[in-house]
C-alpha cells in the first residue's frame, strides 16, 4: 500500500507526467537543463521532478564526465524497472506466463496456435480502432500514420521510417509490453507471437507483408526493428 501510495503521489502532478513522456519519447538521455528548457521551469524544479521519477524507479541517473572540464553532471534515462500500479492486487503476468508454457508444451501446434492468436489480435485490434477507414484510399504514408497511431496507443514508443523511393517502411519498437516474458526461457515464442501481432496490424493495410527482424531487445539492442518492403 505505501508503494502505491508514493507511486500516485509522484504522478499526480501534470509536468512530472509530461517530462516522464518526454523522456520516453526522446529514447536518449536528458539533463536537468534540457528539461528546465523545454518545459519553461527552474533547473532546481526540474531536478526535483527527475528525483521524484527516479524515487519510484520510472527513471534512473548516473554522473556523465563533463568533456569540457568542471564538475561531472548527472544524466538521466528511462528505467528497465517495471512499476505497476493496481488495487486490489492482480497477476495478470503469472497467468499469461501459465498459459503460454502450455501452448509450448503442446509442440508445434501449440506454438504455431500461439501465433496465429497473436496475429489475429494485431489485426483486430487495428480494425476496431478505424473501421471507417476505407484502406485503398488511403496513400501509403496515411496508412503509416494509422500503423504510428495505433503503435502508440499499445504503448509500444514506435519510430517508422518510410523510403519512397525503394518502397521500405523501418519500424523500430523502444517498448515491449511484453518485455518481462520476452527476457524468461520462453523469449523467442513471445517474440514470435509479437512479430505475428504486429504483421496482423500491417496486412490489414498492406497486401502481401513479410517483417524482416533486423534487431532485438532480447540481445541487448536499444529497440526492436523491422523492415518490410512493399508490393508495388
Amino acid at each position: 500500500m505505501n508503494d502505491t501510495l508514493k507511486i500516485t503521489n509522484v504522478l499526480n502532478d501534470s509536468t512530472r507526467l509530461s517530462i516522464y513522456e518526454y523522456i520516453s519519447q526522446k529514447h536518449d538521455v536528458v539533463n536537468v537543463q534540457e528539461i528546465a528548457k523545454q518545459f519553461k521551469i527552474h533547473p532546481n524544479v526540474a531536478r526535483l521532478h527527475l528525483t521524484k521519477l527516479e524515487d519510484i524507479g520510472m527513471v534512473n541517473s548516473y554522473l556523465q564526465k563533463n568533456q569540457k572540464g568542471g564538475r561531472p553532471y548527472r544524466i538521466y534515462q528511462l528505467s528497465d524497472e517495471l512499476v505497476q500500479l493496481q488495487f486490489p492486487f492482480r497477476d495478470y503476468q503469472s497467468l499469461a506466463k501459465i498459459a503460454i508454457e502450455s501452448l509450448v508444451g503442446l509442440g508445434e501446434p501449440g506454438k504455431q496456435a500461439l501465433y496465429e492468436t497473436g496475429k489475429k489480435f494485431g489485426s483486430h485490434f487495428l480494425n476496431s480502432k478505424y473501421r471507417n477507414v476505407t484502406v485503398h484510399q488511403q496513400t501509403n504514408e496515411q496508412k503509416i500514420n494509422i500503423l504510428r497511431e495505433t503503435s502508440v496507443m499499445l504503448g509500444l514508443e514506435p519510430e517508422f521510417n518510410y523510403d519512397e523511393t525503394a518502397q521500405v517502411i523501418s519500424f523500430s519498437i523502444f517498448n515491449c509490453p511484453f518485455k518481462e516474458l520476452a527476457f524468461s526461457e520462453q523469449n523467442e515464442n513471445i517474440c514470435e507471437m509479437h512479430r505475428f501481432f504486429i504483421r496482423g496490424m500491417f496486412e490489414q493495410l498492406f497486401p502481401s507483408v513479410t517483417l524482416e527482424e533486423e534487431a532485438n531487445m532480447v540481445d541487448g539492442c536499444e529497440a526492436c526493428m523491422y523492415k518490410t518492403k512493399l508490393s508495388v
